[in-house]
């Protein structure tokens, strides 16, 4: 019999034993790992830590998360009638909420079965009152005019049916706040015959069911077909925010800027309307100071003297248009473009027509003889200053209105037209038109005041001022702005009115951008040329208006009740701001160095002159 050592005979049930130690070892480190991997995320603080409230309360009617009170408000029923956006009342309240809508959609045949059932039912009861000889009743006769029109709708395909469910979570810092926004919401509601009511003993299932994650655990449903549905969609306000332009007020329905380049639009052009007092020229004001930090040059015809103050605070050139200034501009300058887009006969007779909406302006209107004898005396007068197709036009010089009264002088049946044209080149008003254009206009604020002219003169001067401007535009293509304070004044001719909707209508491709002023709605909107300025405008703003033109307003604009009521209640810099197909309500702000450089309070200038008065003498006695 072979020999085996005795170690080795024991050596199997050592191992066995000494595996088994093994394991057990591993499994009990194993649970030491998990128990101190436990410990440790217990002990880091995740995302949801830092956004979760500190408690949760749920009580009978609200719910207490941290130090916020919250509260679950859900509708009930609607009214036989719901206007579009019949909730913007409450959603833009200055409010913290959350807002559900839960749309479970409905077979149209299971709805046209019951619906049939009720038209059947209601049948009988007005055919039963009708054999009984009692008075006919309004509310049952509605109510099946209703289901009938529904039912056609439904099987057309017009109208879809849906159960509609909404629900509104308010917040509050404490309960007492919280009852006194739940009671406001109710009679917001209640003003619209929406009745409503707050969750009770659901309380938990009404704050999840606002939550953003699609869970309705409330389930309070209302019948509704497509068209109310369609009315309750909650997003009323515009947003006007952009990563460029500049800031033109803060946004009323949702406290969001208003930041808009008004070059990003199809035009530049802007109209502005409010009644005395409404802020307009603040606005405007505003607008152009932003605007010239941004780069953009900016031309001002301004006839009350309002912008004096802004262009000596940014260095502008305020140029005093009057009989006795020696500021000058001649109404018979020409464009030097650059360039060969337009020839030289085009700018020409261009500035004849222009010229001769002028004559027609002055002299109050022109006979078809008067008109072709003005016409043919507007050609000499250039030819006589060697101004034809052939030439430069940068190096000849315009001429001035002596020298068309010298060729209407010499012209045949023009004795009628020299009478009236010496007014304006010796007589009375000899010192507006009749001399060469000396203003300079290399300056980023170029202000043109005509206060000091006579009314009469007005309408004439700013037609002047504003062709030299438009020549200047043509001579170079540059961010512009140009703003026309008053622009009634133009309205009043229909020669000048057609020149500025003519004016708006081609200064896109100049790159100038066109605002039109008035406080006369009524008078500029009348115009058809007022009314076509008003469409080639993408951008609007409407203040504050007068009773007497808010249904103009109205109707050329198409506003609710709402934003008519807008109008006339609302406060200074208070409005409707129209960007393309966008507005919204508007209230524009300025910091206080702004203000104090735009205000047009007298009371505020006053003080704004006497503190500089003041600096002056102290930095003299120093």
């Amino acid at each position: 019999m072979p020999f085996k050592p005795l170690g080795l005979r024991k050596q199997p049930k050592e191992k066995i034993k000494e595996g088994q130690a093994v394991k057990k070892r591993e499994v009990e480190e194993q649970l030491i790992t998990l128990e101190e991997e436990k410990v440790y995320r217990a002990g880091v603080v995740s995302i949801r830590d830092l956004i979760a409230p500190s408690a949760l309360r749920v009580e009978s009617n609200f719910v207490q998360l941290g130090d916020t009170f919250l509260r679950t408000i859900f509708v009930v029923t609607y009214p036989r009638y719901i206007s579009v956006g019949w909730n913007a009342p409450i959603l833009n309240l200055n409010s913290t909420m959350d807002v559900s809508m839960f749309f479970y959609p409905v077979q149209a045949s299971i709805i046209l079965k019951q619906l049939k059932k009720k038209v059947g039912a209601l049948q009988a009861q007005l055919s039963g009152d009708a054999e009984k000889g009692a008075p006919r009743d309004p509310l049952r006769e509605t109510a099946l005019r209703d289901i009938e029109q529904l039912r056609d709708d439904l099987t057309q395909g017009v109208e879809h049916f849906f159960q509609f469910a909404f629900y509104l979570t308010i917040y509050a810092k404490s309960k007492e706040e919280l009852d006194k926004t739940t009671e406001e919401m109710e009679n917001m509601f209640g003003g619209k015959l929406i009745y409503t009511k707050h969750v009770l003993f659901q309380s938990e299932q009404g704050f999840n069911s606002t939550l953003p994650i699609g869970i309705d655990e409330l389930n309070i449903s209302f019948n509704m077909n497509s068209s109310p549905i369609a009315a309750s969609f909650p997003f009323m306000s515009a947003e006007l925010t952009s990563d460029d332009g500049i800031l033109y007020g803060v946004n009323r329905h949702n406290n969001s800027l208003i930041l808009f380049d008004r070059f990003s639009l199809q035009n530049a052009n802007m109209v502005v309307f409010a009644t005395s007092g409404a802020g307009k020229s603040y606005a405007v004001k505003l607008e152009v100071l932003r605007s010239i930090m941004q780069g953009v040059d900016v031309i001002i015809i301004d006839p009350e003297m309002e912008y004096s103050h802004l262009s000596e605070a940014v260095g502008g050139t305020y140029v005093n248009i009057s009989l006795a200034s020696e500021s000058k501009v001649n109404p018979f300058d020409l464009p030097r473009p650059v360039g060969q887009e337009i020839s030289t006969e085009d700018i020409i007779r261009s500035a004849v027509i222009t010229a001769k909406g002028l004559i027609r302006i002055m002299f109050g209107s022109l006979t078809p003889q008067e008109d072709s004898i003005v016409d043919r005396a507007l050609l000499e007068t250039y030819a006589k200053k060697d101004i034809t197709p052939t030439v430069d036009l940068a190096t000849v010089e315009p001429p001035i209105m002596q020298d068309l009264l010298e060729v209407l002088e010499g012209m045949e049946g023009a004795d009628t037209l020299v009478l009236k044209l010496r007014k304006y080149t010796e007589g009375t008003f000899a010192g507006l038109f009749n001399s060469p254009t000396n203003v300079n206009m290399d300056n980023q604020l170029v202000v043109f005041s005509v206060r000091d002219l006579e009314d009469e003169l007005r309408p004439m001067a700013i037609y002047t001022l504003v062709n030299y401007v438009w020549n200047i535009v043509r001579s170079e293509r540059k961010k512009r702005l140009l703003v026309i304070d008053e622009a009634w004044w133009l309205m009043m001719h229909e020669d000048s009115a057609k020149f500025i909707y003519a004016l708006v209508k081609r200064c896109r491709k100049y790159y100038l951008g066109v605002t039109t002023i008035t406080q006369d709605v009524n008078d500029f909107l009348r115009s058809q040329y007022g009314q076509a300025i008003v469409n080639n405008s993408a951008l609007q703003l409407l203040l504050r208006q007068s009773p007497s033109a808010i249904d103009t307003i109205q109707k050329t604009f198409l506003l609710t009740e709402g934003e008519k009521y807008l109008l006339l209640e609302g406060s200074e810099g208070e409005g409707i701001f129209f960007a393309g197909l966008k507005h919204a309500a508007i209230k524009v702000v300025a910091s206080y160095t702004e203000d104090q450089l735009i205000t047009s309070d007298p009371a505020q200038l006053l003080e704004i002159e006497k503190a500089k008065k003041e600096f002056d003498e102290d930095m003299g006695a120093r």
